[in-house]
Order: structure tokens, then sequence, then C-alpha cells
């Protein structure tokens, strides 16, 4: 089977992967998120085998670019430079109003968050969502069903 040019994969793909780490680790991040995919994907490219799937397999890189970031913040919260004196400290980003909810989001397992910003960010099918996280659309609405429960546990809270 013959690749696309990669280029014609990035220009068909970069956007709506750029949304998904939006949703997944931020703005902040998500550039770099999409970069470091994109640099991973063009690394592999020459090696791969099946391009019968080309978007999922995008995706799958750019969960794990995610989930990569997500760990490394958790590694180095933020909450280390309290002791810090705030002259020293640059003005912080403007956050969002609905940001709590999303940081929620980006605190869920990998699989789950994937499923539920496939689901709520791009209003895809369960069927869909499957294709693009390599799983049965069964399985897609389990995770984003148990997504859903633990967002709700942390609300109610």
């Amino acid at each position: 089977m013959r690749l696309p040019p990669f280029q014609a994969l990035v220009d068909a793909h970069a956007e709506e992967l750029h949304r998904f780490l939006v949703a997944s680790v931020g703005p902040t991040d998500a550039e770099d998120c999409l970069q470091e995919t994109l640099i991973s994907a063009l690394r592999a490219y020459p090696r791969l085998r099946d391009a019968s799937n080309l978007r999922a397999w995008l995706y799958t890189i750019a969960q794990h670019k995610a989930t990569d970031s997500v760990r490394r913040h958790q590694r180095h919260r933020a909450e280390d430079l309290d002791a810090v004196a705030p002259g020293w400290l640059s003005e912080p980003p403007h956050q969002p109003a609905d940001d709590g909810l999303w940081q929620q989001v980006r605190d869920l397992p990998p699989k789950q968050r994937a499923a539920v910003v496939h689901r709520f960010v791009f209003d895809l099918a369960y069927k869909e969502i499957g294709e693009r996280l390599g799983c049965t659309e069964e399985a897609a609405r389990q995770s984003v069903a148990t997504g859903l429960r633990r967002l709700r546990m942390e609300v109610d809270r």
C-alpha cells in the first residue's frame, strides 16, 4: 500500500488534532504536543506498513503525547512556586470560565479523556470514536460513560 505524502496528511488532520490536544492538555501545551506528535509521526512514517487508517494512527500518537504532557505537569506542580515572591512570577495566563471543568477532563485517565473529548468536542458517534481510539464501539461507549461518571463524582464533591 502506498502512503500519501506526509505534508498531505498534516494538511488534512493538523487542525483537528490541535483541537483534540487543546481539549486534552489545555491551550498552553497543545502547540508543543502537536509539534511532538507530528515529529514522532514523521520519524515513524517511512516504516509504516498499513495506511488504511492514518487518522487513527495520528490520534494514537497525539493521545500518547497528551498523556506524557499531563504526567509531566503532575510531577512539576505549580504549587511548588507558592514560596516564590510574586514579583518573580509573570502575569498568569487568562483562564477561560470553564477551565475548571476542562482541567477535570484533563485529569481523567488517557483512554477516558480521549473518549470524552472525541464525544463532546468533536461530537462523534461511538463507532467513530472507537475507530479513532482503535477499539470497539462498545469499548468507546464504556470509556465515555466511565469518564462522565468520574467527572460527575468530582463535580458533586
